[in-house]
């Protein structure tokens, strides 16, 4: 194609401004032009962009441009035919509340703000975990002045961690690869039905594991650094507390003292392990902040709690060759839909994981030094207060977690919390009773516990406190997954919780125990998994509840958690062709009640 005549560029020029209402003036390769992209679409603006590096003409465009504007770089923005400026105008007019006011026509680009408080910052927050990192960027993205504080105060072990929160350093990324090594283990004694000519004796080196695990989240932690560091973000590895609703004071390690402003604020400082009031916890157990950090082989270890964690713990342990023992006040999994918990129960007891119920811990000694040490755990159980004493090298307490609110201020400021359990309690919109301050993730009162929860969260926050979108977080129908031996996934209302709202006669439990081929060859727990629809009968075997304790449960419940979240009925599930031979399949096909049918137990494909 010939390069159009220096007179029809500019008539292109004026076209392109001429007809669309936002029009960016790009190249496909600049990280400003990408930005700026970023913030129209964040801010849900119709925008037309025009790499300039994707055109024949495009250097006679910006020639053009030079000579019309004065901008000898890209990105080069029009908004309703009105010169805007590069990146850095636009983020000035998103900083100063103007963009969306003059894309909606309210205001001329060259009108003055209006007056305006001089903060230090946009926008403050208070966390380095998933939620807070998720809502610092798109801040950022959206033109704002952000900074972030996080702060880890060392375990009794002495045991810290990098940026990113719980989930990165002690929680989900850590439990998923230390599960993974137990699967592996498993595997390897699957393989000699499989044709693969494997030693009788192949042993685990604790070290190494612990080594490759924290490698890998160090990598994250540069990683957050850096993403923060391209968003303009400023870090502040400090412990910061509020001193009056607009003003917050850091004190970092080496106790040098920081004092910010900020025109708002978001609290995202998640939840720590709780240790029982006993003689000897905090001297000689641990929690899983420490366990995937552990520098020693744990031995034999004893959980202590029937959370998820606890019986995850137990589970990797157990997995890679360590004695695991599980000590259980009441029933598994609260909170869980109870059959499945079980289940899930009942399978770790199968595979040699020893279930001390009914029980629990009035203190620990040190008996022997070590490493691992050896010590002595007295028990007492509750219903009759017999006593039982046993030895263990490793106690690990997994009994619950309590927000990070105290000692940050709050109190001073007339935030409320919940008194009994210290969260922030919060508007539908995540808004604490003062106007200017939210909080999200694991401390707001009454919502999930759960790192894409917070992820997600934060960025619609950051959205609605700057870009002036009303999207709030959805908190029904979130997908989960229990990292047990045999995972547990779940999506909906729990059988019980099913029962409570639409009356037992109105459910039907659609359910199944079923084989993964793969276990076949090695002849290893037969009819072991299991899944079942909760369905509601007079809303047409609408399904609101999917359960599953297989193999690769988190897999299959996030993709069927569409189906559940978008109002399917069985006959939807019915009308699905499966994949074949997959887990999955299976609930294609349930055709048995539990009404009918009490235990379904699954033979051939």
């Amino acid at each position: 194609m010939a390069p159009i005549e220096k007179q029809d560029v500019g008539l292109t020029v004026q076209n392109y401004i001429k007809d669309n209402s936002v029009v960016v003036f790009s190249k496909s390769f600049c990280p400003f032009c990408h930005e700026v992209k970023s913030i129209f679409q964040t801010l849900g603006v119709n925008f037309h962009a025009l790499e300039l590096d994707l055109i024949e003409d495009g250097d006679a465009i910006q020639r053009h441009l030079l000579q019309l504007t004065g901008l000898r770089t890209v990105p080069n923005i029009f908004i309703k035919q009105k010169h805007i400026g590069g990146a850095d105008k636009l983020k000035e007019l998103q900083r100063a509340g103007r963009l969306k006011q003059i894309i909606q026509g309210e205001m001329a680009p060259t009108e003055p703000a209006k007056p305006k408080t001089n903060y230090d910052y946009d926008l403050v927050v208070i966390g380095g975990g998933s939620g807070g990192l998720s809502a610092s960027k798109e801040a950022a993205s959206l033109g704002m002045k952000v900074a972030v504080f996080d702060y880890v105060i060392p375990t009794p072990l002495g045991t810290t961690w990098g940026l990113g929160g719980t989930c990165v350093n002690v929680g989900c990324i850590p439990k998923k690869l230390m599960h993974q090594a137990a699967l592996l283990g498993q595997a390897i004694k699957d393989a000699k039905s499989y044709g693969w000519e494997v030693p009788d004796n192949v042993n685990h080196k604790w070290e190494d594991l612990v080594m490759e695990v924290q490698n890998y989240i160090g990598s994250l932690n540069w990683g957050y650094r850096v993403a923060l560091r391209d968003k303009n973000v400023d870090y502040f590895n400090a412990f910061a507390s509020f001193v009056d609703p607009h003003t917050v004071k850091s004190l970092d390690k080496k106790k040098k003292e920081k004092v910010v402003t900020a025109e708002k604020f978001i609290i995202a400082t998640g939840l720590r392990p709780r240790y029982p009031d006993i003689p000897g916890a905090t001297e000689y157990g641990i929690t899983s902040d420490d366990i995937f950090s552990l520098p020693y082989p744990p031995g034999k270890t004893l959980c202590v709690g029937a959370s998820y964690v606890s019986l995850e713990c137990a589970g990797f342990l157990h997995g890679v060759g360590f004695e695991s023992a599980v000590m259980v006040r009441s029933i598994l999994l609260r909170g869980f839909d109870q059959q499945m918990a079980n289940l899930v129960g009942g399978y770790m007891e199968q595979q040699g994981i020893r279930f001390i119920k009914q029980c629990i811990p009035t203190k620990i000694e040190k008996i022997e030094d070590g490493t691992p040490p050896t010590l002595r755990v007295t028990g007492k159980y509750v219903e009759t207060g017999e006593e039982i004493i046993e030895e263990f090298n490793t106690v690990l307490f997994a009994i619950g977690r309590d927000a990070c609110t105290k000692g940050i201020g709050l109190e001073d400021i007339d935030v409320k919390i919940n008194p009994q359990n210290q969260k922030v309690i919060c508007d539908k919109s995540e808004q604490s009773t003062q106007e200017h301050i939210h909080a999200i993730g694991d401390i707001l009162d009454g919502k999930l516990e759960l790192t894409p929860v917070a992820i997600h969260a934060g960025k619609l926050l950051a959205r609605r406190l700057f870009a002036g979108r009303k999207e709030l977080t959805d908190y029904v129908n979130v997908p989960t997954t229990v990292f047990t031996p045999l995972e547990y996934g779940c999506v909906g209302f729990s059988e019980e919780a099913a029962i409570q709202k639409y009356g037992e006669e109105n459910i039907e439990v659609y359910h199944t125990h079923f084989t993964p081929l793969e276990f076949t060859v090695s002849h290893r727990d037969d009819n072991a998994c299991y899944g079942k629809l909760v369905c509601v009968k007079s809303e047409e075997m609408r399904v609101i509840g999917f359960h599953v304790l297989g193999p690769n449960a988190g897999e299959m419940t996030q993709g069927f958690a569409l189906a559940v979240k978008m109002g399917a009925k069985k006959s939807d599930f019915e009308s699905l062709i499966g994949i074949h031979p997959t887990n999955a399949e299976t609930f294609t096909t349930l055709d048995l009640t539990r009404r009918l049918n009490p235990q379904p137990k699954k033979t051939g494909c």
